[in-house]
């Protein structure tokens, strides 16, 4: 299944009043849209993402949307946020199956929410995230009393709303995104138009019945300078040293683990190196690129959450992983450890190389790791050293990395 992502942003959140497109403002160190790019970006079941931007942004979009290790695309968004949807609908891979489309005023998605919303599109067409009103439920009606209204009172007197009925709340649900959609439904509702405040209504006024999906509270749209302060706390509570609350389940903060990897130096191979092609006349061997840097990080990641390794879930045997991009395999295992509620705190890696020297692509070779990763590049460190002459790694017959990585609690 090939399932497309399309991060609705071309909205320039003017409520805010921030001067500029509320998406581009940073929350907790990263803007928010970086954080909402991400999420789709490094999740394994998304294979490609549109973004719709401003078309003055589009024009010139930040660099975290220029350096990215799968297939990201920007396209120029329309006045409302239906057109930028359909905008960027109409740049959709050939073969996509499933078109799951986020706000990218929701920052705070989940892998888990992701693959939830997505799986239950496949599977009846069209699913939105929603959470189920906890709150009892007024239907009010405008009380502008005129003449011989109920409530009395001088003409033309605004006296507000009034209930009209109490609804009951558990059939009531509010609406989040990711919302997702089978292909060919998704573009039925587009052709029909109309004003609609989300591709849910558009669909179901195409005849199409939609699945909910249990949201979450920390999905929240930052709408107002109230969402940013909240957003600032969730953020916090995400960030490395944040104080955990108590809890019931085991502690998972602080859990490190280590990663090695070694290949064989062969002519005729490039040479990648954390996602970067170096020169060089030999290259390393593997089913893969050989990639050491990102082969042992993964294992580092995989490591820290007892996932296992790299060969657990990316086997050499299974022809799909055969020339693979391993920044792809690291992505994967990043969205792995993300599921069981981790994220990666930062990396440090050391690649033992006689030659050539890594000196000069070492910041290309962060980037691509952090944006794998869904990290700042702070967060990634990557250093090269050589064997001094000693063994196979010393006489220029091997590369080997070794990793360390840090995982902390969502």
């Amino acid at each position: 299944m090939f399932v497309t992502a399309i991060i609705a942003a071309g909205g320039r959140g003017e409520r805010l009043g921030a001067g500029q497109p509320k998406q581009l403002l940073l929350v907790g160190g990263r803007a928010i849209l970086e954080r909402s790019v991400a999420a789709f970006l490094t999740h394994p079941n998304v294979d490609e993402v549109i973004v719709a931007l401003p078309p003055d942004v589009a024009a010139a979009p930040p660099s975290y949307l220029r350096q990215t290790t799968r297939p990201l695309r920007v396209v120029a968004g329309g006045a409302r946020r239906q057109d930028s949807v359909a905008l960027a609908f109409q740049a959709v891979h050939a073969a996509t199956d499933v078109v799951v489309i986020h706000d990218a005023a929701r920052p705070f998605a989940s892998a888990d929410l992701i693959a939830r919303t997505i799986a239950a599109a496949a599977q009846c067409g069209a699913a939105l995230a929603a959470l189920p009103a906890r709150d009892t439920v007024k239907r009010a009606s405008r009380a502008d009393v005129g003449s011989e209204g109920e409530q009395g009172g001088s003409e033309g007197v605004d006296r507000g709303y009034y209930v009209r009925e109490t609804l009951p709340r558990e059939l009531i649900f509010l609406a989040q995104t990711p919302q997702a959609f089978r292909r060919e439904i998704l573009r039925s509702a587009l052709a029909l138009g109309g004003e609609a405040t989300d591709e849910a209504a558009l669909v179901e006024r195409a005849g199409h019945r939609v699945q909910l999906v249990e949201g979450e509270a920390t999905n929240i749209k930052i709408t107002g300078p109230d969402d940013l302060t909240v957003a600032e706390a969730i953020a916090a509570a995400e960030a490395p040293g944040a104080v955990a609350q108590p809890s019931s389940r085991p502690a998972r903060t602080g859990r490190a683990g280590t990663g090695y990897d070694l290949h064989r130096l062969v002519p005729g191979r490039p040479l990648v190196i954390g996602g970067v092609t170096v020169e060089s006349d030999r290259g390393a061997l593997g089913h893969s690129d050989a990639d050491v840097v990102c082969h042992a990080i993964t294992d580092a990641i995989l490591g820290a959450a007892c996932l296992g390794d790299i060969g657990r879930h990316f086997p050499d045997s299974d022809p799909r992983w055969k020339g693979a991009s391993s920044l792809d395999l690291l992505g994967r295992a990043a969205a792995l450890v993300a599921e069981e509620g981790l994220l990666v705190g930062n990396v440090d890696v050391t690649v033992i190389l006689e030659r050539p020297r890594i000196r000069d692509a070492v910041d290309a070779m962060r980037a691509a790791v952090a944006a794998a990763l869904g990290i700042d590049v702070a967060r990634v460190s990557i250093k090269g050293k050589t064997n001094e002459g000693v063994d196979a790694l010393g006489r220029g017959e091997a590369i080997a990395a070794h990793a360390v990585a840090l995982l902390r609690a969502r």
